[in-house]
């Protein structure tokens, strides 16, 4: 028996007293975290909410085994929040998409949910009407001609039906009755709201696809309307992509259990715990990144060492050679090798060990 085939689905029960302990604590390392962040400048703030926002996208991507390209993710935040960060990439309408849900979600937190802004949300994940090969009702909800809407695993011919969501002729006044508590329900703390947000819509599921995505982005709005703050500092989807099968797992027995909904949220808020502990990793690279050009303020760098040392500062993946940096700045050999020369002569490159071809060089940080 699913949650929603009880007879008194939606009304949720969970207990206070189990999690009045986690939430506390929840709530204190919020406002530590945003109390931290309000002492260091704007500009660093920026540069953070772009590094959170930036991992937020590609987790929230990666959770569904979709994975996107960092830089062309980068280039789109900073490009609408705008914010300057040299040469741009080329941007995947795609990607471009993902990120407008995910700046629509934080940036308007305290803006009414609608019917409209879901679809337009749900239009925007699948620019070309597509999933991989398959087309979908994109911008509507899903219909007769979708079938069943089941979570399996398996291989073929023996697949294991872990969830099938409610029938497509319900969806209407799920939906309804979903978007009205989402709305104008105020009795209960917005963190719990944002676990039960994110629960309640992947339970109804209304999409053909991208149900997953549109339900992390809404909580994250509820997490940025707890705060009353656009900026974000931690990435709840990154932390579910690091317990992804945690995830799915309470997911299932809650959405196979009785309205009790309590493993769930204290599953919920203990990842958002850990995203809040996880954020010192990415506020730590952008506190790096403003003290390597506080100690090289003085120098020149032409525009190519600027963009290659912000790679690396962002955090390049693998290991710079000179090719890698021939290609990334489209420059030739030659200059790739002139321009890590210079960076080599003023100790701000280091060459990592091993040498011939498989030289490779590293940043050299300030205490």
């Amino acid at each position: 028996m699913y949650i929603y085939e009880h007879k008194k689905w939606p009304k949720f029960q969970w207990d206070h007293a189990r999690l009045a302990e986690l939430l506390a604590d929840v709530r204190y390392k919020q406002g530590r975290l945003l109390g931290w962040m309000d002492g260091i400048g704007f500009q660093l703030r920026e540069e953070a909410t772009l590094a959170t926002l930036t991992q937020d996208v590609i987790k929230t991507s990666e959770i569904e085994g979709e994975k996107l390209d960092t830089e062309q993710v980068r280039s789109s935040i900073a490009k609408k929040l705008g914010m300057d960060i040299g040469a741009a990439r080329q941007i995947d309408r795609h990607v471009d998409g993902i990120v407008e849900i995910m700046l629509d979600a934080t940036c308007h937190y305290n803006a009414p949910l609608t019917e409209e802004r879901l679809f337009g949300w749900h239009a925007a994940l699948f620019p070309t009407g597509r999933s991989g090969f398959q087309r979908i009702h994109v911008g509507s909800w899903r219909t007769k001609e979708s079938g069943p809407m089941q979570v399996v695993s398996g291989p073929y011919g023996r697949e294991k039906v872990h969830y099938e969501a409610p029938d497509y002729s319900r969806l209407k006044k799920e939906i309804s009755v979903f978007l009205k508590w989402f709305n104008h329900s105020q009795e209960i703390d917005l963190v719990i709201k944002s676990a039960l947000a994110h629960f309640w819509f992947v339970t109804i599921h209304p999409f053909d696809d991208g149900n997953g995505r549109i339900a992390r982005a809404m909580a994250d709005m509820l997490l940025a309307r707890s705060e009353n703050s656009r900026q974000r500092f931690y990435s709840m989807s990154a932390q579910i992509q690091c317990e992804r099968n945690e995830y799915y797992q309470v997911l299932e027995n809650c959405q196979k259990g009785s309205l009790d909904i309590t493993e769930w949220l204290e599953w919920y808020l203990r990842c958002l715990q850990h995203a809040i502990v996880a954020s010192n990793l990415v506020l730590q690279t952008v506190l790096t990144k403003a003290a390597f050009w506080r100690a090289h303020s003085g120098e020149s760098f032409n525009e190519r060492q600027r963009m290659l040392i912000n790679r690396l500062l962002d955090g390049f993946e693998g290991k710079l050679n000179s090719s890698k940096w021939a290609k990334i700045a489209k420059c030739s050999q030659d200059t790739a090798l002139r321009d890590i020369t210079d960076l080599l002569g003023r100790k701000v490159l280091l060459k990592d060990e091993g040498g011939g071809r498989s030289t490779s060089y590293k940043l050299c940080l300030p205490d």
